[in-house]
């Protein structure tokens, strides 16, 4: 199986799976310094990347903007003062899909 960084996202339709317990366990521990997190009842990958000024958390945000719109799946993205947080899901299933994860991979690479 090739690494996540290097798969490329498929179009998702409101009706595509949630990722599965299974799914989960095999995908989570490749992208293991974002947090499962719950909001709204809606499960999603958040990560909280830390920069020495906010011209280099700026910076991050575009290029994960960049890749965002390569890859036609798009994050909700904080910038702050050196730090920027990232958060993936699929709007469309209001949860997980394998290219929230394969986007958290992409979205550590560019690092």
């Amino acid at each position: 199986m090739s690494t996540l960084k290097t798969q490329q996202c498929e179009a998702c339709r409101a009706d595509s799976p949630l990722v599965s317990d299974q799914d989960r366990k095999e995908l989570h521990p490749q992208v293991s310094d974002w947090m499962l997190v719950e909001e709204d009842g809606i499960e999603k990958l958040q990560r909280h990347f830390t920069f020495k000024n906010f011209v280099q958390a700026l910076d991050f945000t575009h290029r994960v903007g960049d890749l965002a719109e390569q890859e036609g799946h798009h994050p909700a993205i904080l910038t702050e003062y050196g730090k920027v947080t990232v958060t993936w899901w699929t709007h469309k299933i209001r949860g997980l899909h394998r290219n929230d994860f394969i986007c958290a991979a992409k979205t550590d690479a560019l690092l």
